[in-house]
C-alpha cells in the first residue's frame, strides 16, 4: 500500500467520523463488506458481524445516535499488504484499533478492536 494514499485515507476517515458523516465513511467500503466489532454486538445484537454496506450504514447510524459525542484522535497507522490498522483514542479515552483489509481502494473486511475489558468500550447510551 502506498504511504501517501494511506495518509489521505486515514485523514479522510477520521475527518468523516468526527463530522459524523456516515456517507463519507461508507465511501471507503465495498458493497459486500464484512465488519466485526464487539460494539456492533452491543448495539445491534447478534455476534457482532455486519454483512454488507446497507447493514454497516444501519449499525453506524445507530452508533452515532447512541454515542452523540463520538470523536476519534488518530495516534498512528500501520500499513501492511492490502491492510491498514488505524490506532486511535475515542471520546471515552479508550484505545481502539480498526483493522481494515482492502481490495484495491475499497475496504472489504474490517475489525473494530478495543483494549481492556470495558463492557461498553464506545460509551453507548442505552437503546
Amino acid at each position: 500500500m502506498d504511504h501517501v494514499a494511506v495518509r489521505k485515507f486515514v485523514d479522510s476517515w477520521v475527518t468523516a467520523w468526527n463530522a459524523h458523516d456516515v456517507d463519507a465513511v461508507l465511501a471507503h467500503f465495498a458493497e459486500d463488506v464484512t465488519f466485526r466489532s464487539p460494539v456492533a454486538a452491543q448495539l445491534v445484537g447478534g455476534d457482532g458481524t455486519i454483512r454488507g454496506k446497507a447493514a454497516l450504514r444501519a449499525y453506524w447510524t445507530e452508533g452515532l445516535r447512541r454515542i452523540p459525542d463520538l470523536r476519534f484522535e488518530v495516534l498512528g497507522s500501520y500499513v501492511g499488504v492490502d491492510c491498514l490498522v488505524i490506532n486511535y483514542r475515542n471520546q471515552k479515552g479508550g484505545l481502539v484499533n480498526e483493522v481494515l483489509i482492502f481490495d484495491g481502494p475499497l475496504v472489504i473486511d474490517g475489525y473494530g478492536t478495543y483494549l481492556g475489558d470495558d463492557a461498553n468500550p464506545a460509551g453507548a447510551t442505552a437503546g
